[in-house]
């Protein structure tokens, strides 16, 4: 058998590669081969066979061409339903992977594949032939013994891993069955084999508390402890700053300076201050704590705080970038103690521009530690009480409130794109047990500091681009023009334009589109499938500006003591400051910011990922107490296996369509609607439905609706 298919393969090879071939189908090789009916079968295994060694290539038209396909290299990325895709190294494509194609890789393997399939506006195929490096050394999972035998297998959390992990006996390390473990990979297995490892740590009981959020920290590598020599040299960072460190640094000590910040937070590395100049303008002062005054460049610090790149927010614990007496101690901007800082103060007309700058080293001390929500009560609420507990205060958050519009209403004439979903706020006991979850507030005192980041980290980023001094970037890239298109498309049918022009789009259009639907039947449904079509944020040294904020220069400055990228650019200031910027220190930057990038950019890919699960866990959990209650929700997503639905709280599940009880459905990917389920009825994004809550899975951290009548209802229910 395999003879004939190698005969039959060097026959179909050789017409492909004749001279008299032009690019055919399927259909038309079959009658050009006489091959039967009943054989084209067959056909179809030898041409899928050549493509994927690389032989010839299927073309989007359907032909197949002759010619070896193009190799590329880049990191796999599993998903759980079996397929994947590979990030091409070269040009960051991604290129989708079918499940035929993946072979033995596991999810973060650097790999090689074959282009298999390529076509005009479509994501081009592949298959993966090698593999370059390991990325999955360890797996967290639970223990499993098999009965009353010595061996076990570990079940891995992530079910992006393909299969089981086989522990033989006397590598389980005494785990016993029930345990959430780690376990080192020492074979990948194959076709026939599964994976193979040693457990070397137990994490504790599936069911002890914060055992959960562990096996998070574990999966995902993040470090929770420092090494004894980071912790040797945070030890000797002083705890108040010396005359020594004042010396020929602005004085600001005696403006009134606030923090404003959630209640819970202890790295404040963000203070202001507002005041009106003789000629009406707002001199605001945005002043960022120094963390480059005590972290200097390649100490074990800093080595440590590029490792981790950024804080991790998880729902019981912060992880920090920087040991806490730095993140809370000296760089920490508390009330009432001397700070160092890196100010950005900034003449504000009457039009929200910037009319004039200063960026310096400053000292500054801050009176008061306010939060979002005392501010709230004040600006919004109109609260007595508050008004009198900070009656001093009160007219400097009236200005920043006034300030704040202005800024807000320029950056939205340009046309920045504002989705405003919101995220999750979780309540949880001292187990770690959720008691509420509900969506996080975003009020007038959280705009006020995010408005006036957002203009100091624009202003900062102009400055140091024409300065042409080696800087890094966060950039938001036009997104891609096909997806738009598609979505210019679907809000036609609601009766919306969206102009979409020939060589770019503006963020404008977005922005105006938002506006049309806002209130509408519609708005969360086109706000999401917007969203869905943008490009994802990153970090660079080349300034290719901010899509969504529709800024031509943006940057990172705000918080170096939780991102490394804040604080890398500090340095880069300072030096520029202190005359230091010559053509060797230059060259130093330009080496050095690419990989620094390329690390950060990476390290928050891995961030958002641990804290996003972190989050489906709690609300699994949560759900789980909630078996057979009804919700009414929104429409969040529609695909060919279910709709998944989003409650008031934030939570979403999906209804499978197995259990919409339809005999026959339809998927109609470019309306976002199944079709021809439950009655005949279509379901479509952004849609309002009620559901009941069938059944959670804390393993996949998944939710199950089915659908569910308004009347089914009880009251209170939300």
């Amino acid at each position: 058998m395999d003879e004939r298919r190698e005969e039959q393969k060097k026959l179909v090879y050789d017409l492909v590669c004749s001279e008299a071939y032009v690019p055919m189908k399927a259909k038309e090789l079959a009658v050009l081969l006489q091959v039967p009916k009943d054989r084209r079968g067959e056909l179809r295994e030898v041409l899928n066979s050549l493509a994927a060694e690389g032989k010839i290539c299927l073309q989007g038209n359907g032909k197949y061409t002759r010619g070896e396909a193009q190799r590329l290299a880049g990191i796999y990325r599993s998903s759980q339903r079996g397929f994947g895709f590979v990030a091409a190294e070269e040009t960051g494509e991604e290129v989708f992977i079918p499940e035929n194609g993946v072979g033995d890789a596991f999810h973060g393997d650097s790999v090689e594949i074959v282009i298999t399939k390529t076509g005009s506006g479509k994501r081009r195929e592949g298959k993966i032939v090698r593999i370059l490096s390991r990325g999955t050394l360890r797996v967290v999972g639970r223990y499993q013994v098999k009965g009353k035998k010595s061996y076990g297998f570990v079940i891995p959390d992530d079910p992006r891993i393909p299969a089981d992990i086989f522990v033989p006996a006397g590598k389980a390390g005494g785990a016993v069955d029930g345990h959430k473990v780690v376990a080192e990979l020492t074979s990948y297995g194959g076709r026939q084999e599964k994976p193979e490892g040693k457990i070397v740590e137990i994490l504790g009981h599936v069911n002890d508390p914060g055992v959960d959020i562990l096996s998070i920290i574990r999966t995902y590598d993040l470090p929770e402890e420092f090494p004894e020599r980071v912790m040797n040299q945070a030890a000797r960072v002083p705890d108040a700053v010396s005359l020594a460190d004042m010396a020929g640094r602005k004085d600001l000590r005696h403006l009134l300076t606030v923090t404003i910040d959630g209640e819970d937070a202890k790295d404040l590395d963000d203070a202001v201050t507002i005041s009106r100049t003789d000629d009406g303008a707002y001199l605001l002062g945005v002043h960022i704590a120094d963390v480059s005054n005590y972290v200097q460049e390649r100490s074990a610090l800093d080595r440590e705080a590029l490792s981790r790149g950024t804080s991790v927010y998880l729902a019981d614990r912060v992880i920090p970038m920087l040991p806490h007496r730095l993140s809370n101690g000296i760089c920490s901007l508390n009330a009432g103690e001397d700070r160092l800082a890196l100010s950005c103060i900034m003449k504000v007309d009457e039009k929200g521009l910037v009319a004039d700058h200063e960026i310096c080293e400053t000292v500054i001390r801050v009176d008061e530690r306010m939060s979002y929500t005392s501010v709230k009560k004040i600006l919004e609420d109109q609260d007595e009480e508050e008004i009198r507990k900070y009656e001093s205060l009160v007219p400097m958050f009236r200005l920043m409130e006034e300030l704040s519009s202005l800024i807000r209403n320029r950056r939205y004439r340009r046309g920045a794109i504002d989705f405003d979903f919101p995220e999750s706020r979780l309540v949880l006991d001292e187990d770690g047990r959720p008691l509420e979850i509900r969506p996080s507030e975003r009020n007038t005192a959280t705009k006020i500091i995010e408005d006036f980041m957002l203009l100091a980290n624009e202003t900062v980023a102009e400055v140091y681009f024409w300065r042409e001094i080696p800087f890094l970037y966060r950039v938001h890239e036009t997104p891609d023009g096909d997806k738009l298109k598609k979505l210019a498309v679907f809000v036609n049918n609601f009766g919306y334009s969206m102009h979409v022009g020939i060589n770019e789009v503006r963020p404008k259009e977005i922005q105006k589109l938002l506006g049309k639907i806002e209130g509408s039947p519609y708005e969360t449904l086109i706000s999401r499938l917007a969203l869905r079509s943008m490009s994802r944020a990153r970090y660079t040294p080349d300034n290719d500006g901010h899509f969504g904020l529709a800024a031509r220069y943006y940057t990172h400055f705000t918080s170096p003591i939780r991102r490394y990228p804040d604080l890398q650019i500090h340095r880069i200031i300072k030096d520029d400051l202190r005359g230091r910027m010559n053509e060797k220190k230059a060259e130093h930057y330009r080496n050095l910011l690419p990989e620094v990038a390329r690390q950060t950019s990476g390290a928050e890919r891995r961030v958002e990922e641990a804290e996003r699960e972190t989050v489906k866990l709690k609300k699994a959990q949560y759900m789980s107490e909630k078996i057979g209650r009804v919700y009414e929700g929104v429409i969040s997503g529609v695909t060919p296996w279910g709709i998944y639905v989003e409650l008031p709280n934030t939570v979403e599940g999906l209804v499978h369509v197995a259990n919409m009880r339809g005999d026959h459905y339809e998927y109609l990917e470019d309306r976002y609607e199944l079709a021809g389920v439950r009655g005949g009825r279509r379901y479509r994004l952004g849609e309002t439905v009620h559901v009941r809550v069938a059944g959670t899975d804390l393993l996949t951290r998944t939710i199950d609706f089915e659908l569910a009548d308004e009347g089914d209802m009880e009251d209170g229910e939300e």
